[in-house]
């Protein structure tokens, strides 16, 4: 099928020409999930910048929120001088972005200046390395990303200068699947389908959610690596958009301590050519499926705990994981079951595995290599995946429970063999220090919540 919106450099070439097309984009995906880069003169990008690429300071996968680069990495310190990455354009990416005026965007792999080999530290680089593994083993990889925002009628200068409170969400009723109180967003809401259509993310559709202001637009699946890109062009697409119009979203799993968290559902099937890998005879409750899919849903289960943090990145992450909120809780698998962590949904080419456990907060790459990389060894080593749950959940307390914080998270994923094997030490350490550095910033943070509680009362 082709996707509207994606370029050709051809195409480009003669966008350009015309004057359609005057900036490029040339970026790449930090720790958040966020897009960090240049932006080009169309003209020097076609003549120089899309064969040879460009390069970025390498403190930019060391910084934390505030953009302060924090001591104690190994791939990049002042002892080392913070030199340069090379920023490589994946020309596959190349698309419009027809939310900014004639402006043209392309995602970049991270490279080392001196090898030319992919940092293994970058986000993109550790999806990639993962599907690699999938293609060694004969498979291929689709996914999406079910994603959740909340929507306020100020932009963001106004929600910062407002400290983040009192914000006005954009509805004032529950408004899950409602028409009439979507209409009243259907200003943003059908810009940002339209734009992003446009703008090489196929669309499926739009709805209320279950959190006043709260929102849900679904994007149509991909391959993993495209569906990943798709899902940091959408955040990206949806958030300049939303404060060019004077509003603002937000993707925190958790934004308030009364509202529903926002989730990044993710589903995810193997195939082989033209066939999904998952589709079998034999019978799992209600499901028929194959070896490859007990087992794989086995290692994807088994494996939560070893790499949670590529789920539930930020302190708020853990917060979402409420009884009885449509977040999951524990670990289990069932057919059609929004209170398992494991949905199992479809049936025959359509069978997938859908994780509920990632916020909205995740960084996509990550959570796909980290959902890929536990199926993969449940199918190398024929993991069994516990028996199907029916009934709910949340009253299942004998099940075990996804992890409190992201301290506890930390904790598993440092001392796991498994993500040491699979993602490479240097990796796990890299992250382990990012996450730390996460951590420790809360941990030394005075909130309102501290205020308002013992200003006055201790």
């Amino acid at each position: 099928m082709k996707v509207k919106g994606i370029l050709t450099l051809e195409q480009l070439r003669k966008e350009v020409s015309a004057e359609e097309i005057e900036t490029i984009i040339v970026a790449f995906v930090d720790h958040y999930g966020r897009l960090m880069g240049k932006r080009f003169d169309a003209d020097f990008f076609v003549e120089q910048i899309s064969a040879d690429g460009t390069h970025g300071c390498d403190y930019l996968l060391t910084t934390d929120m505030e953009m302060e680069p924090i001591p104690g990495y190994e791939f990049a310190n002042w002892e080392l001088g913070y030199g340069d990455f090379h920023l490589v354009p994946d020309l596959g990416t190349l698309r419009r972005v027809t939310w900014l005026e004639k402006t043209a965007l392309v995602l970049c792999d991270v490279e080392s200046e001196q090898t030319h080999a992919l940092v293994p530290e970058a986000p993109r680089s550790i999806l990639i390395h993962q599907l690699s593994k999938a293609r060694a083993l004969g498979f291929d990889c689709l996914a999406a990303s079910e994603l959740e925002y909340y929507l306020f009628n100020q932009d963001y200068r106004q929600a910062f200068d407002q400290h983040y409170q009192d914000l006005e969400p954009a509805g004032y009723y529950l408004e899950d699947y409602h028409i009439l109180q979507g209409s009243r967003t259907e200003q943003f809401t059908a810009a940002a389908r339209r734009h992003l259509k446009n703008s090489g993310v196929p669309v499926e559709n739009s709805k209320g959610e279950w959190g006043l202001g709260q929102h849900e637009l679904n994007i149509r699946y991909a391959p993993a690596l495209e569906m990943a890109d798709r899902h940091i062009i959408y955040k990206q697409c949806l958030k300049e958009l939303a404060d060019s119009m004077g509003l603002s979203v937000t993707f925190m799993a958790k934004y308030h301590t009364d509202r529903a968290g926002s989730s990044c559902h993710i589903h995810i099937s193997l195939w082989k050519g033209e066939k999904n890998a998952f589709q079998g005879d034999h019978q799992f409750g209600p499901v028929m499926g194959s070896d490859e899919f007990r087992w794989f849903l086995g290692g994807w289960i088994a494996h939560v705990y070893d790499v949670m943090p590529f789920y539930a990145p930020t302190v708020n992450s853990y917060k979402r994981y409420v009884d009885g909120s449509w977040a999951p809780t524990r670990l289990a698998w069932s057919y059609d079951n929004r209170t398992a962590g494991f949905r199992v949904v479809g049936k025959g080419k359509s069978l997938r595995i859908e994780c509920r456990i990632p916020g909205a907060d995740c960084n996509p790459y990550l959570a796909y290599a980290a959902a890929l990389a536990s199926g993969l060894d449940g199918i190398v080593n024929k993991i069994e995946p516990p028996a199907i749950f029916e009934g709910d959940i949340y009253e299942a307390k004998h099940l075990p429970r996804v992890p409190y914080a992201l301290g506890e998270a930390i904790e598993h994923f440092e001392n796991s063999a498994f993500a040491k094997a699979v993602f490479g030490e240097k990796v796990v350490k890299h992250y382990t220090h990012y996450f730390k550095t996460e951590q420790n910033a809360y941990l030394t943070s005075v909130t309102d919540w501290e205020r308002k509680r013992y200003f006055e009362r201790i």
